[in-house]
């Protein structure tokens, strides 16, 4: 009985043993779970990713700014070409701005000169006066007869001795027509009212004096295209001289690439601090070229004032104001980024590890 006792404790011993040694000695192979290794174990969310994208372009547009501000002799120089290739079209978009407004502001309308038949009657003149007068388009009206004609063409040509010869006055009854002020400036509108002036009894020809402002209008026409013919060139200007500095640049940390490259670097990591510089240039060349088109408008509004004083009227040069800052230095970092990219993807690829 003891011995049973004794074999029935060693069992329950034995079977009080780990799991792992009676798989063993059973002759079973264990499966230990080994713990997780790599990504798998802490993997990174979206909002970090975003974060962490977010907080190295802050850092590099630091560190590039820091950077151009170490270098000013350059900054400055490569800037100032960039604000005179922004200023040049800018200004002169600026003056056909201010001669549109100066052309809009004259106070004088274009006056209608109507020749009359030289068969109408005296009561059909008196009609047709009436007419003009009382129409809401017509400010005034004066009538000159043919004899009145006559003596202020004597008297103003000096060839009274060769008029009395005639046995007939040549010259018509005219009456001299102002619009109202609203076909101030209006060719298409003034161009109506003659029509509808000409199909009136009584009148002969119609003349429109607006031979100044189809010239101004010719003028701002072909400024504008020249303009914009300037703005491209010196655009391509601009990429060109941003292009040239980064190449420079590159050569400059050509070491430092291929370092970066060794270690793992891609070329998108390697291409944004050029990027960035680019970006700067333009910004600051746009600032500095809205300062220069400043100066330029505050040494000419003087003078542009007192030659309107001398004509009794008041002009004030219309400057670019805060939009075009905004308008110039979102040009200029357009094409600081461009001009940048350009230069990298040419000679970044160039630059590999041996």
């Amino acid at each position: 009985m003891r011995g049973l006792h004794m074999s029935a404790n060693r069992w329950q011993n034995q079977d009080r043993r780990p799991s792992v040694e009676r798989k063993v000695a059973a002759g079973k192979k264990p499966q230990i779970k080994e713990p997780r290794r790599g990504a798998s174990g802490g993997q990174v969310g979206w909002p970090d990713k975003l974060k962490s994208y977010f907080q190295h372009h802050q850092q590099l547009l630091i560190s590039t700014s820091r950077k151009l501000l170490a270098e000013p002799v350059q900054t400055l120089m490569t800037s100032l070409v960039v604000a005179i290739a922004l200023g040049l079209p800018a200004s002169l978009y600026l003056g056909i701005v201010n001669l549109e407004q100066l052309g809009s502001r004259v106070e004088t309308t274009a006056q209608l000169t109507l020749f009359l038949n030289k068969s109408a009657s005296d009561e059909t003149i008196g009609r047709l006066r009436q007419s003009l007068s009382d129409d809401a388009d017509i400010r005034s009206v004066r009538y000159i007869s043919r004899q009145q004609a006559l003596k202020e063409f004597r008297e103003l040509s000096g060839f009274g001795d060769v008029l009395e010869m005639l046995e007939e006055n040549p010259l018509p009854a005219v009456l001299l027509v102002q619009p109202d002020n609203r076909f101030q400036g209006d060719l298409v509108a003034s161009e109506l009212l003659v029509a509808r002036i000409m199909a009136l009894p009584g009148v002969d020809e119609v003349r429109l004096d607006m031979k100044w402002m189809e010239r101004l209008q010719a003028i701002l026409s072909v400024g504008e295209r020249l303009a914009l013919a300037l703005a491209l060139a010196l655009s391509m200007g601009v990429l060109l001289i941003v292009g040239n500095t980064i190449r420079l640049a590159i050569e400059n940390r050509r070491d430092e690439i291929v370092v970066v490259k060794l270690v793992g670097g891609t070329d998108n990591y390697v291409r944004r601090p050029f990027l960035y510089t680019g970006v700067w240039y333009g910004l600051i060349g746009g600032l500095l070229a809205w300062v220069l088109v400043a100066l330029a408008l505050f040494s000419l509004s003087g003078l542009v004032s007192r030659l309107a004083a001398l004509y009794q009227s008041v002009f004030e040069l219309e400057g670019l104001g805060l939009v075009g800052l905004l308008y110039l230095m979102a040009a200029g970092a357009l094409l600081g980024l461009l001009g940048a990219w350009l230069a990298v993807a040419r000679h970044l690829s160039s630059i590999e590890p041996d």
